[in-house]
């Protein structure tokens, strides 16, 4: 068998050992496409990767910026590894990243809403913002407060344990400098985004999007509730309770903020200048209740 034969069957074997990780990379090619464009989906797919897992590598190796861990290569030739990264790993990011900035763009847009489908009005200073790129960072260190103390622990389900700290940090093993790495990497993800969103915007680039999708703006906190609540199921079956309930006050935090976040933004979604604003950077977009296309 040729490397790239085999690369291509680690590949396979990958998605198959990892179906969810496989569902949750296809939900974020779907709903990243829909909401900001085809090629902008696939560019920040590749860049995110990149980002990522030169963050690994330089962790595993100089203890920046995640702090040092180490990866135990129990699956290397089964499923995809990079330079001692597993594959898999590193591009959950991309999604991760994604869905953070996402949970952002729905708490600081306005917002109509049609029925129980929520549409933003986002607009590209909007996208664009610092605001946005902080507040998603920080939603994608919460989203690790909950991943990595059970994917520590993956020897007790089937992920497997493939990777380890050194010395068990304060946090249910897990070291305080993991989650300011994970700040500092979802602010540079958040950003590279935001990069090729203007760049392609620049330079006029044809992309597919769903923008005529009411629905499309769902997608991104839908997917982000669901890792939280995958993570969340498989912690609760290992019977780490603490770890859990903790976990799941967490989550409500989130939803009470978001919750709050969007009857102010429904205020600001029934002015007729952020329906004007948001048809501008967005035309041929649908806005359900405005009565606007």
């Amino acid at each position: 068998m040729s490397w790239t034969e085999s690369i291509f069957a680690q590949l396979f074997n990958t998605v198959l050992m990892r179906p969810y990780f496989a569902l949750f990379f296809l939900t974020y090619l779907i709903g990243c496409s829909m909401h900001m464009g085809m090629k902008r989906a696939t560019l920040f797919g590749i860049v995110g990767y990149l980002v990522a897992w030169l963050a690994e590598l330089s962790s595993i190796h100089n203890g920046i910026p995640f702090g040092y861990y180490y990866y135990i290569e129990t699956t290397k030739g089964k499923e995809l590894w990079v330079m001692g990264v597993p594959f898999m790993d590193s591009m959950s990011f991309v999604f991760l990243a994604w869905s953070s900035y996402s949970m952002a763009l729905t708490a600081v847009s306005p917002v109509v809403r049609s029925g129980t489908t929520f549409y933003l009005l986002e607009t590209k200073r909007i996208r664009y913002s610092w605001e946005a790129r902080l507040l998603g960072a920080l939603f994608f260190v919460l989203l690790d407060i909950i991943i990595d103390p059970v994917a520590l622990r993956g020897s007790r389900w089937f992920l497997g344990q493939i990777y380890g700290y050194p010395e068990p940090g304060l946090y249910f093993g897990v070291p305080v400098a993991n989650f300011v790495g994970w700040f500092v990497v979802g602010c540079a993800l958040i950003w590279a985004l935001q990069i090729i969103d203007r760049f392609l915007e620049k330079a006029g680039a044809n992309d597919w999007s769903g923008r005529r999708l009411p629905w499309r703006y769902v997608i991104g906190p839908s997917l982000y509730f669901g890792v939280l609540l995958f993570n969340l199921s498989v912690t609760f079956s290992i019977g780490e309770y603490v770890l859990a309930w903790v976990g799941v006050f967490i989550v409500l935090a989130e939803v009470s903020l978001l919750y709050l976040l969007l009857k102010g933004n429904l205020a600001r979604g029934a002015a007729v200048c952020a329906v004007e604003a948001h048809l501008a950077d967005f035309p041929g977009a649908v806005c359900p209740d405005a009565g606007h296309k």
